[in-house]
């Protein structure tokens, strides 16, 4: 990683230190003299344009006066926001500048409020993106396009009659295969929301709070997967993942409330809530059933994944109508 750092960002010469976590990246923290970088390395796919969208994305949010700070590309010497490795592996790399702030504790939940807000403030800015470049990602909804390994046939057979690894997990396998059945049939109607710009992967793990004050949201990361999809899936991505913590009611309301201060949902959109939370849920489960298919992940990776799943579509069976009566009475709030 040096020699990368070396060849395209000279001026940014200095000590490595790998960071821990992260299933789609390996990223690094660079100290170069007085300044301070992050060093990403895309190790799940070898496609620019899905790279260059992503730093578009965030060029055209530099210009924006944010409350909150986004990650800036450095150029290369060759004027480029991206270099690729030898030819052996052909990964890409970038680096960006390094943001002060924490990565909030697990059972914080005191940001929730600022997370809404800037959430609906990022939410604004990107539905009036217009940009030439057209997003890779598909929306959330497009699970037969995006998962080419998992087709319907595939992820039946797998849940009703799991592979050997799996056997152990039949009752949540069995239990994941039921909500994939349901929420498939609903997926046509989701088409005919309002669609804009969405981050798409928005939770405590790709945002920064301040190092004063553990309640502000300083930052928000990793736009890897920012696509045009229907609005209401920003806050579904959250809401989904915020159920199960420590202090769940205070970080639903929090959310909900902050996030309404700046959008106002419609109905038809609170409707859907609970078929977009599931969506998240199964979109996550097909993510990592393709790494265990395509061998980039070992059996037990896939394991933990189905057992977190399966817990978390059993509640959102019991809670969707809780988390939606908060965003009708937050919205109502502030109208």
């Amino acid at each position: 990683m040096e020699a990368i750092l070396r060849r395209h960002w000279p001026e940014w010469n200095g000590t490595l230190q790998k960071r821990t976590g992260g299933w789609n990246n390996t990223t690094y923290f660079v100290k170069g003299g007085r300044r301070s970088g992050v060093l990403r390395v895309y190790d799940t796919h070898r496609d620019r344009d899905k790279i260059e969208f992503e730093h578009a994305v965030l060029q055209v949010l530099s210009m924006h006066s944010l409350s909150f700070r986004v990650p800036m590309p450095i150029r290369t010497v060759m004027g480029e926001t991206l270099a690729q490795f030898e030819k052996e592996s052909g990964k890409y790399v970038c680096l960006f500048d390094y943001i002060e702030g924490k990565s909030p504790l697990e059972k914080e939940s005191s940001f929730a409020y600022s997370f809404g807000e800037v959430t609906g403030e990022l939410s604004v800015v990107l539905a009036t993106f217009n940009l030439d470049m057209a997003p890779v990602y598909r929306p959330y909804y497009a699970l037969q396009q995006s998962y080419p390994l998992c087709n319907q046939e595939i992820v039946r057979e797998i849940c009703l009659h799991p592979p050997e690894p799996l056997k152990a997990l039949h009752d949540e396998l069995r239990w994941i295969g039921k909500v994939y059945d349901e929420i498939t049939d609903s997926l046509h109607a989701l088409e005919e929301l309002p669609h804009q710009l969405v981050h798409g992967d928005l939770n405590a793990s790709n945002l920064l709070v301040k190092d004063n004050d553990h309640s502000q949201v300083a930052a928000l990361l990793d736009f890897e997967f920012c696509t045009l999809d229907v609005r209401v899936m920003e806050p579904a991505v959250i809401l989904s993942g915020l159920l199960g913590q420590p202090e769940e009611t205070r970080a639903v309301r929090d959310f909900c409330r902050g996030f309404s201060r700046r959008v106002h949902l419609s109905q038809t959109e609170i409707d859907a809530l609970p078929v977009l939370m599931q969506l998240r849920k199964v979109d996550v489960f097909l993510h990592f059933l393709s790494r265990f298919l395509e061998g980039t992940d070992q059996p037990h990776v896939l394991q933990e994944q189905v057992k977190q799943i399966a817990a978390d579509l059993l509640q959102l069976s019991t809670r969707s109508s809780w988390i939606q009566e908060e965003l009708i009475l937050a919205g109502m709030a502030y109208e």
